[in-house]
C-alpha cells in the first residue's frame, strides 16, 4: 500500500484468504465503532480503496437476535445510524444501513457483499457476542479479512496478558502508552481522498435485503413493534448517535470537567459525562474524547511526565480534575478491555482473582438478613430506599450514578443466596437495563463488586469475607442521597407504577 497511515499493531488479518484486486469496492462492516470520525477502521478501508482504485461501501447491520435485545438497545443504535446516513450523505462512500427485521432474514447479507468486494474491513472488540460473529464470519467471506482495533489509545495487542489491578495497568500505561499518542485515527478521514464513488449496489442484494428505511432509523414505536425483541424495556431519554456524543463530549469539557474530581461521587450531582453508552457502541472514541480534553487543557504529548509509578495524578501533565477523568475514561475503562483481549472467561465467577473466590467461597453458606429474588431485585422493592432509588434510575434511564452502582452491585451480593447468584443479577440486570451494558468496563464494575482489580479488605466480614464492604448507610453519611431518594422513588399511583417496566 502507498499509505500507511494506520498503525500495524491495530490490524489483525482474520483469514488467510486473498485479496481480490478485480473485486467492485472495499468493504467496511461497521460493528462496534460505529462512527463516521476517529476511527482506524474507516481509515484503513479508506487506504485500501486508494491503493486499489476501488470505492468504498459501509455496511452497518442491525440484527435482532443477540441476548436482551430490547427497544432500549435498539432505538439508541438506530438514531446512531440515522445520523451515520446524513454524515456520510456527502462523502464518496455509499453507507448501506441495513436492519434485520425478521429473526436470521439478514444471514447471507455479508457473503453476498464480501463476494463482490476486494477485502473485508471491520471493527476489533473483545466482548460480548461479537469476538464469535468475527470468528465465524472470517470462516465465511471468500476474501481477505481485517479486523481493527479503535477500542482505546493503547492497542489491545500492546499488552500480552490481564492486568490484576489498576495500579499495575497504570504503571504500565506510564511506560507503553506516550508510543502511542501519536498515533490518532483521522477527525475527517474523507478529507484530501482520492476516490471513486459507487452510487448503489447490485438489485439482487438491495431486493433480498432492502436498506432500512428513515422511519425505521429513527426507531419509531410502530416500527420496533414490528421487530421481535423485548418491548418491554423502552427507550429513554438519551438520544443515540454521533452528533449527540459529540455535543455532550462537548458540554462536559466545557461546563463539567473543571469540577469532576471533586463532584463525580456525588449521587445528587450530575456530574459524569454521561458519555458511556455513547463509548460502548462505537458512536464516540475514547481519541476523540481524549482530544477534547487534551484540547481545552492546552496538552501535547510532549507534555506527558512518564516515572512508571502507577500514580493516578501527575503523569499526565495535566489538571488534577482532568486527570481524575482520565483516570476513569482511560484507565480504567482500557483495563477492562484488555482483561477481555486475554481472558476468554472474563463474564465466568471462577475468573475471579484467587484470594476473592477463596474468601466468598468460605462465607458462601453465611446467614443472611434478607434475601432477594432477581424479581425482586429488578422491581426495586427491597428493605433499602436508597439501593431501590439506584435500581429505578437503571430502570428508568438506562444508567446508574458511578458510586451508587457499586453501591448497587455490593448489597446485591450482600442479599443473594450466594455469590454466585449475585453474579447473575448483576449481569441480567446491568445487560438487560443499561445502555452501556454488555461492555468490557460493564463487566469490570459487576466483577469489582465480587473483588476483581481489588485488594483483600480488613476486617473479615460475614458474606463478604475480604471483600471490599460497601453501605448504603456509610453512602449516606458521606453524601447528600435525600434528593437523589426523592428522585427515584417507587411512583404512588398504579398508573404511575405501570410505566415502569417491572415484572409482573
Amino acid at each position: 500500500m502507498r499509505k500507511h497511515h494506520v498503525a500495524e499493531i491495530r490490524i489483525r488479518v482474520a483469514n488467510d484468504r486473498p485479496l481480490n484486486a478485480h473485486g467492485s469496492f472495499v468493504l467496511y462492516w461497521m460493528i462496534a465503532s460505529r462512527r463516521p470520525t476517529f476511527n482506524f477502521a474507516l481509515d484503513r478501508a479508506i487506504e485500501w480503496a486508494e491503493e486499489l482504485r476501488k470505492p468504498v461501501v459501509i455496511l452497518e447491520a442491525l440484527r435482532n437476535g443477540y441476548e436482551w435485545a430490547s427497544d432500549r438497545i435498539h432505538k439508541f443504535v438506530l438514531e446512531g445510524m440515522s445520523e451515520n446516513t446524513a454524515q456520510f450523505e456527502n462523502t464518496p462512500a455509499l453507507y448501506y444501513p441495513y436492519v434485520e427485521i425478521k429473526k436470521d432474514e439478514g444471514k447471507g447479507l455479508l457473503r453476498a457483499l464480501a463476494e463482490r468486494a476486494c477485502l473485508v474491513v471491520t471493527d476489533d472488540f473483545p466482548c460480548f457476542f461479537l469476538p464469535h460473529m468475527l470468528a465465524s464470519a472470517a470462516k465465511q467471506v471468500p476474501v481477505r479479512m481485517e479486523v481493527l482495533d479503535s477500542n482505546g489509545l493503547l492497542p489491545l495487542r500492546a499488552s500480552k496478558e490481564a492486568f490484576p489491578t489498576a495500579y499495575a495497568f497504570r504503571r504500565f500505561l506510564q511506560k507503553e502508552l506516550p508510543a502511542h499518542l501519536f498515533d490518532f485515527p483521522k477527525a475527517n478521514p474523507f478529507a484530501n481522498a482520492d476516490l471513486p464513488k459507487i452510487r448503489k449496489l447490485p438489485e439482487e442484494i438491495t431486493k433480498q435485503w432492502p436498506a432500512a428505511s428513515p422511519d425505521l432509523l429513527r426507531g419509531d414505536a410502530d416500527q420496533l413493534a414490528k421487530i421481535p425483541i423485548d418491548h418491554s424495556v423502552y427507550p429513554v431519554v438519551i438520544q443515540g448517535g454521533c452528533k449527540s456524543a459529540e455535543k455532550r463530549l462537548n458540554h462536559f469539557v466545557a461546563e463539567k470537567l473543571a469540577a469532576y474530581g471533586e463532584a463525580r461521587n456525588e449521587p445528587e450531582k450530575d456530574a459524569s459525562s454521561g458519555l458511556s453508552p455513547y463509548l460502548h457502541f462505537g458512536h464516540i472514541s475514547a481519541h476523540q474524547l481524549f482530544h477534547a480534553v487534551a484540547a481545552a487543557e492546552k496538552w501535547t504529548p510532549k507534555r506527558v511526565a512518564v516515572p512508571a509509578t502507577g500514580s493516578r495524578e501527575g503523569w499526565w501533565g495535566m489538571s488534577q480534575d482532568a486527570e481524575s477523568f482520565l483516570d476513569e475514561a482511560i484507565t480504567w475503562r482500557e483495563l477492562g478491555y484488555h482483561f477481555c483481549q486475554h481472558q476468554k472467561n472474563y463474564a465466568s465467577y471462577d475468573s475471579l482473582p484467587g484470594w476473592a473466590l477463596k474468601t466468598l467461597n468460605e462465607h458462601a453458606r453465611d446467614e443472611r438478613a434478607n434475601i432477594y429474588t432477581l424479581q425482586e431485585f429488578e422491581a426495586a422493592v427491597t428493605h433499602d430506599a436508597l439501593w431501590n432509588a439506584a435500581q429505578i434510575q437503571l430502570l428508568t434511564e438506562g444508567r446508574i450514578h458511578n458510586y451508587m452502582r457499586m453501591v448497587w452491585g455490593k448489597k446485591i451480593l450482600e442479599w443473594s443466596k450466594s455469590p454466585q447468584e449475585a453474579l447473575h443479577t448483576m449481569t441480567h440486570l446491568n445487560n438487560k437495563y443499561a445502555l452501556d451494558g454488555r461492555d468490557p468496563n460493564s463487566y469490570s464494575g459487576i466483577f469489582w463488586c465480587l473483588g476483581r482489580f481489588d485488594r483483600p479488605w480488613g476486617p473479615e466480614r460475614p458474606i463478604f469475607g475480604t471483600v471490599r464492604y460497601m453501605s448504603s448507610e456509610n453512602t449516606a453519611r458521606k453524601f447528600n442521597v435525600k434528593a437523589y431518594i426523592k428522585k427515584y422513588s417507587q411512583p404512588e399511583s398504579k398508573e404511575a407504577q405501570n410505566t415502569l417496566p417491572f415484572v409482573e
